[in-house]
């Protein structure tokens, strides 16, 4: 059997380790053979392959990125996309395929899945907000990224009598945010989930600096305010509608000096957070991942994702996987607000 892979939406921590360890897997225990398909559904809709065997993939389970490139390419808004890549998988003999991506990627291998094209999926997302499954390859490394820049940051608000922000990825869930707020001991954490009052942080921000310490707030992209508490910019949609976020730390930086009289910096970690070498329980869930999903292909499975439940990686239908995402409960983000002030 001849199987494509590809890697869509943003990159992410793992990636690698999961294409390593279905061609491994694929070609010494099954005998298939694999194409590569560059930059997400971009490969497949403009025939961009590269060769992918096991020599290829040698070397590679430390490295971060993807080296099948990636994009936001949407096949769904392109007139006759489905219909071109099919004729490209035909035309590369291209029996299966292996998709590794967050919810728009497995979005469209749902759709592909459903007009009769083999597809399997694999979760990917250092947000960790897939809701058919307990963890995503790429989340832990995430969170430890910024556990590392909150550390930093603390010796330096102390020295300086500063408020620091530090502005973490997050669209719509705020795992990261969460995690690392609650690993580096942040005073302040705000999430997609629960729109901040800023007068209340700025009441936590007080509470703190009169106990003679500097606060540290965490602030993932996607958190809003309270309506009618402050403003914020419109910044567009991409490719699959979102909205671009980035510039709420900014914002935060100027409304809590400004309401408090405290001097205060704002740090954006952005793609740092994707970057750079997996942690070891990324390296592993990703190569757990790539060698079910090359199972799941073998035995003609199709439709479906690998997931993590508990300590197992099962299989679930890919419209479970995009249907609902996973976002932080109000009683999980309860837990961590003793620490706030």
């Amino acid at each position: 059997m001849r199987i494509g892979v590809l890697t869509g939406g943003g990159d992410c921590p793992g990636l690698n380790a999961v294409i390593r360890a279905a061609v491994r897997k694929g070609v010494q225990v099954y005998g298939h053979e694999f194409v590569g398909f560059r930059d997400g559904w971009k490969g497949p809709l403009e025939n961009l392959t590269m060769p992918l065997d096991v020599a290829a993939t040698r070397g590679i389970l430390p490295r971060g990125g993807t080296i099948l490139g990636s994009s936001r390419t949407n096949p769904l808004k392109i007139d006759g996309g489905i219909d071109r890549i099919r004729e490209t998988l035909a035309g590369n003999g291209v029996e299966a395929m292996i998709a590794i991506g967050g919810e728009d990627t497995l979005g469209v291998a749902t759709v592909l899945a459903g007009e009769g094209l083999p597809v399997v999926g694999v979760p990917k997302t250092i947000d960790n907000d897939l809701g058919a499954t307990d963890y995503t390859f790429g989340f832990d490394t995430a969170v430890q990224i910024a556990v590392d820049a909150i550390d930093r940051l603390h010796t330096t608000a102390e020295s300086h009598h500063r408020v620091l922000i530090v502005e973490v990825m997050g669209r719509h869930a705020g795992w990261i945010a969460l995690h690392s707020g609650l690993a580096g001991g942040a005073n302040v954490i705000l999430i997609p989930e629960r729109p901040f009052d800023i007068d209340q942080v700025c009441d936590y921000i007080e509470k703190r600096f009169a106990s003679h310490y500097s606060p540290i707030v965490v602030v993932a992209e996607g958190a809003v305010p309270a309506a009618g508490t402050m403003a914020l910019h419109d910044q567009g949609l991409d490719a699959f509608g979102h909205v671009r976020l980035g510039g709420i730390g900014a914002v935060l930086e100027r409304e809590i000096a400004d309401r408090t009289g405290q001097e205060a910096r704002a740090t954006v970690l952005g793609h740092v957070q994707r970057g750079g070498t997996p942690t070891a329980y990324d390296r592993v869930l990703a190569t757990r991942f790539g060698l079910h999903a090359i199972d799941a292909v073998h035995d003609g499975d199709s439709g479906v994702m690998v997931a993590l439940r508990g300590t197992e990686i099962i299989r679930v239908p890919l419209a479970d996987a995009t249907r609902e995402l996973k976002t932080v409960s109000l009683e999980r983000y309860a837990e961590v607000e003793v620490f706030f002030g």
